[in-house]
């Protein structure tokens, strides 16, 4: 397929789902959705009604929406830092690794609630304890991909290092660090997601800012689109964030044959 007709496929899946949003949201607005899932107008607020709460509370909504990516891209970078190093460690010394991967993969299995409850009953409701949950999960997710780029090496590459009598760190740093590259991008997409929960579900129970500390008090005080004001501005971090994470990796993998497509 050619450059041009690649472009015009993009093109138009881009159209197709700017179309879909904007039915979506027609419909929304005349009531469509309240009618098919039987919601009254005070539990789904209308698209119009969460813009104004937008334009009316802007300055609030933006102070504790950065107060929340504070926490999940400062998790993100620790847990992906200790994730990477504990991946070269296991790579490093495969029998001692093991039993760490195993560890990080029970840990990844506890219920986000649960860990956000533990790490706020550790650190108290200062930003910190919401930090070491989006490190927690962060970690995990880099630990087994960055593992798995360092060992999933493409064929006979390793026997041709050692052929050309290259050390270890000649290996890790011109073999198994390109190859991982791909593998820690993929974990960074995984946690931008993962992270922004985790903080957002962190504030759920101990906080004083924040978007979930302000979801749960406006549902509390059922004022619904300041609820789903928040929800967007999440989803819309939420994207923001994962784009960032693609911009990085066509940049940086231009070489790589996932690219080239």
């Amino acid at each position: 397929m050619s450059k041009a007709k690649r472009l015009w496929k993009k093109t138009q899946d881009m159209i197709l789902s700017l179309v879909l949003g904007v039915i979506i949201i027609f419909a929304w607005q005349q009531g469509g959705l309240h009618y098919i899932l039987g919601l009254k107008p005070y539990q789904l607020s209308y698209p119009s009604d969460i813009i104004r709460t937008l334009d009316d509370d802007l300055s609030v909504i933006m102070s504790n929406t950065v107060w929340t990516l504070k926490e999940a891209v400062v998790g993100i970078l620790v847990g992906s830092l200790i994730g990477f190093v504990i991946a070269v460690f296991a790579a490093a010394f495969p029998k001692l690794g093991v039993g760490g991967i195993s560890i990080v993969t029970a840990v990844n299995a506890i219920p986000m609630i649960a860990m956000a409850s533990i790490m706020n009953n550790w650190f108290g409701m200062e930003m910190a304890s919401k930090v070491a949950v989006v490190a927690v999960f962060s970690m995990a997710s880099m630990t087994l991909n960055a593992y798995r780029g360092m060992t999933e090496l493409p064929p006979f590459s390793k026997d041709l290092m050692q052929i050309c009598a290259a050390r270890k760190i000649e290996t890790f740093f011109k073999l198994r660090l390109p190859n991982c590259l791909p593998y820690m991008l993929t974990a960074l997409k995984v946690s931008t997601t993962t992270g922004l929960m985790s903080a957002i579900c962190s504030e759920f129970f101990t906080s004083y800012k924040g978007i979930g500390y302000q979801l749960t008090a406006s549902i509390k005080l059922s004022q619904m689109s300041v609820a789903w004001a928040y929800i967007l501005v999440a989803t819309l971090c939420g994207v923001l964030m994962y784009a960032i994470i693609s911009i990085i990796e066509r940049v940086a993998l231009k070489w790589h044959a996932s690219q080239r497509s």
